[in-house]
């Protein structure tokens, strides 16, 4: 479960961050083709965050789904499948990916301090 290992990853980002203050929220994007489960991922980082001293830091996901521009049709698409990156108007396997390959944390908030962004 890799899931785990990325939760560390954030925990150390977080931690570099809040300087030692009590964190409240942590938000982090990812992207539909990282081959993340939210699910996996939520649960790993209660784990984590009591292991690694965030208290009872939050994680809130924003979820990006995944859009390729198609070189073939010059077709820009969303793409609703994680095991095809094809052109949904074509099917050419010749597309850019736009969007969907994030995973960043993207603010924190830290108590008392209102909102620190990383």
């Amino acid at each position: 479960m890799h899931e785990l290992s990325l939760c560390h990853a954030i925990a150390g980002v977080v931690k570099s961050h809040a300087a030692g203050r009590p964190v409240e929220v942590v938000r982090v994007r990812v992207g539909a083709l990282r081959q993340v489960v939210p699910d996996s991922l939520q649960f790993c980082w209660t784990i984590v965050r009591e292991h690694d001293g965030l208290g009872a830091a939050e994680l809130e996901l924003d979820l990006v789904t995944a859009a390729v521009q198609c070189r073939s049709c010059n077709t820009e698409s969303e793409i609703t499948s994680r095991f095809s990156v094809c052109c949904p108007a074509c099917g050419s396997a010749d597309v850019t990916v736009l969007r969907g390959e994030e995973f960043l944390v993207t603010s924190i908030d830290v108590a008392g301090a209102g909102v620190a962004h990383g």
